[in-house]
């Protein structure tokens, strides 16, 4: 056995070493690492460094992968054959192997859990597909929409010429992101590279998917999502690995594509949280995504409507420029704003304030309106003593899911035909929070000229189609906003306070990237109104996502949080968790905590200096390759989780 890996420049099946250091398929900790199996001589010519085998493990048949193959073994004793040879393709490069080593040193994982995100399930028939060539060059489209911002055309120039440069991308609404993305794209591969391009979701796969074969041409990405059938998925994998296409183009899947000769990683709007895998060791497709720039040398580019903390420190830190228009295109492109508190004359604040009334009725086109929640009565109150209305069985909270639907709570599921409050004995209700089915209505009576149309939950529209000098009203919730034909005339962003009003460190950022997305939605020379507190909302009436950037980060300074500092949160048992806070960890990391999670379990955090994050994780992996052979169930580490 052996715990090095090393590439001294191993082929697929041109070596003639009989020694394969194998990467065993299993998550337990104090496993991570190599394995050495002795290759058999009917596998010597066709067993090669990235090939699937099984071999025999603790008594069981198991998966694994070559990492490399070598002469000698540092392995006293006699070495155990690899009992097959599932496969002679090479899914696994040398580079991505690095780079999965580096991720799970980065969350404290295992590489076993890496490599499951990076290799997508074996399908035989996509492996006897036969191999293509590589297509030329795509034609110089140009880089007109790189224009608009300041260096932008010196940006794709730099990669043009072979450079790498890195850059953050503040977007203009209606210029087309994909567009640039896509120019840039052309860039990196004229020059003899490839790109990794990664998107939140399929709905925006598929609009940039068409984007990109219009610029690059047919037969020059491949698209690799998690949503794909099994064989379509290992079919874009293979034509990726085997060299037949330079650029990938998916969700947070495609973070690890084996793309060959990487020049550019690119990514739309990183401040999603579908870019956080659910699934250990939780890394971050951002992050995956940087440690492979800087691995490969390659550039960088990250394009979104807003801008995170974690981006805006990368320009801070020098490591990436600042790409944005000018003072005067930001407020030319991005649509007016005005701010309401919803109150009239004086009065208590009202649903529907006189400021988007007159908007919406004087619009001569399309109106968006955001509500933070969907549903119907998303929460309901009694009326007179403004008390929560409960379940009777679980004191659970209780909602109306449509205007003819009885009461149900939230948490169990009990219908509640006649309510009675339990403190004073009303049995009227009220709607502190409102979702976008029962505004639709409130509307809808309002607004008698135009058809609504409602976009959220399990109903999320793509696009809307409006008939001939028809005027569409479209109420959707945060991130479901459909786009339609010439952008919408007015924008409304309802109830801002209750997007503001959950507790989060990352709220104002959150609540920020999904109003500049809808405003972003408006038509040139739009208008947009905001109901909510003006002094919070200033970022969106400058437009001014940089400054708000600035102001985010300063503040996760003070509080060292990421990304300035690095933050761990171990749950367990709480009879296991409390030793913990008698470990030694870095020298400067603080112990918060523990916080109770449920009945049985609770959550330790552990935060320390950026400098000290790689020896905390070093630590906290430590930790649970102790307990894991000690035979004790896991404990659930995360490294810079997006909530906690």
């Amino acid at each position: 056995m052996t715990d090095q890996l090393a590439f001294p420049g191993a082929e697929a099946g041109a070596p003639s070493a009989s020694v394969a250091r194998v990467l065993i398929d299993t998550p337990l900790p104090h496993l991570d690492r190599p394995f050495d199996y002795r290759v058999p001589d009917d596998l010597l010519a066709e067993a090669g460094a990235g090939c699937r085998v099984k071999v025999r493990f603790a008594g069981k048949l198991t998966d694994g992968v070559i990492a490399e193959l070598v002469d000698d073994t540092a392995h006293e004793g006699r070495l155990a054959p690899l009992h097959k040879l599932v496969s002679p393709e090479p899914v696994l490069a040398p580079e991505v192997l690095t780079l999965a080593r580096a991720v799970a040193d980065r969350y404290a994982g295992t590489l076993a859990d890496v490599l499951r995100l990076a290799i997508p399930p074996r399908h035989a028939r996509a492996e006897a597909h036969p191999r293509e060539d590589q297509a030329p060059p795509p034609e110089d489209p140009g880089s007109d929409a790189w224009y608009p911002y300041l260096d932008g055309p010196a940006f794709i120039e730099a990669l043009a010429a072979g450079r790498s440069p890195r850059a953050v991308l503040s977007v203009l609404p209606r210029h087309e992101p994909e567009r640039a993305v896509a120019q840039a794209v052309a860039a990196a591969v004229r020059s003899g590279r490839g790109a990794v391009v990664c998107v939140p979701d399929v709905r925006d796969v598929a609009r940039w998917d068409a984007i990109f074969t219009e610029v690059l041409g047919e037969g020059r990405h491949v698209v690799l999502t998690g949503a794909q059938k099994p064989a379509a998925r290992y079919r874009s994998f293979l034509r990726v690995s085997r060299g037949e296409v330079p650029v990938v183009l998916g969700t947070r899947a495609a973070a690890y594509a084996p793309v060959r000769d990487l020049g550019l990683v690119a990514m739309w709007d990183d401040g999603d949280d579908l870019y956080a895998e659910p699934r250990a060791p939780y890394p971050h497709a951002r992050e995956v995504l940087l440690l492979r720039a800087a691995q490969q040398s390659a550039g960088v580019l990250l394009a979104a409507y807003g801008r995170t903390a974690e981006a805006q420190s990368l320009v801070e830190s020098g490591w990436c420029v600042s790409l944005s228009g000018d003072q005067a295109a930001r407020r030319r492109e991005w649509p007016q704003l005005t701010v309401t508190d919803g109150t009239e004359t004086g009065a208590a604040p009202v649903r529907l304030p006189h400021a988007v009334f007159t908007a919406v009725r004087q619009a001569d086109g399309h109106v968006l309106v955001q509500v933070p929640r969907r549903g119907y009565r998303a929460s309901v109150a009694c009326q007179r003593c403004r008390e929560r209305a409960e379940c009777p069985a679980c004191s659970g909270p209780l909602v109306q899911r449509s205007a003819r639907a009885p009461l149900g709570c939230r948490w169990c599921g009990t219908t509640v035909e006649h309510w009675r409050c339990p403190h004073c004995g009303d049995d009227r209700l009220r709607a502190p929070v409102v979702g976008q089915l029962r505004t639709a209505e409130e509307f809808a009576q309002a607004f008698t000229d135009h058809r609504i149309v409602t976009s959220g939950g399990a109903s999320v529209l793509d696009h809307v189609e409006p008939d001939a000098d028809e005027r569409v009203l479209v109420l959707a919730t945060p991130g479901a906003e459909p786009t339609v034909v010439g952008g919408y005339a007015v924008v409304v962003l309802l109830d801002t306070w209750l997007m503001l009003a959950r507790d989060d460190v990352r709220v104002a950022e959150e609540a920020h990237r999904r109003w500049f997305n809808a405003l972003a939605l408006a038509a040139h020379h739009g208008r947009a109104v905001a109901v909510g507190d003006s002094p919070t909302l200033q970022a969106l009436v400058r437009a001014d996502p940089v400054g708000l950037a600035h102001r985010e980060l300063a503040e996760r300074a003070e509080t060292h949080l990421p990304p300035v500092g690095r933050l761990a949160t171990v749950e367990g048992p709480t009879a296991e968790i409390a030793p913990l806070m008698q470990r030694s960890w870095t020298p400067h990391t603080e112990i918060l905590g523990p916080v109770p999670v449920d009945e049985q379990r609770e959550r330790l955090i552990l935060r320390a200096p950026r400098r000290e994050g790689s020896a905390l994780a070093a630590a906290l992996k430590q930790a649970a390759a102790e307990r894991s052979a000690a035979k004790l169930p896991p404990w659930r580490i995360q490294i810079d989780p997006i909530d906690f």
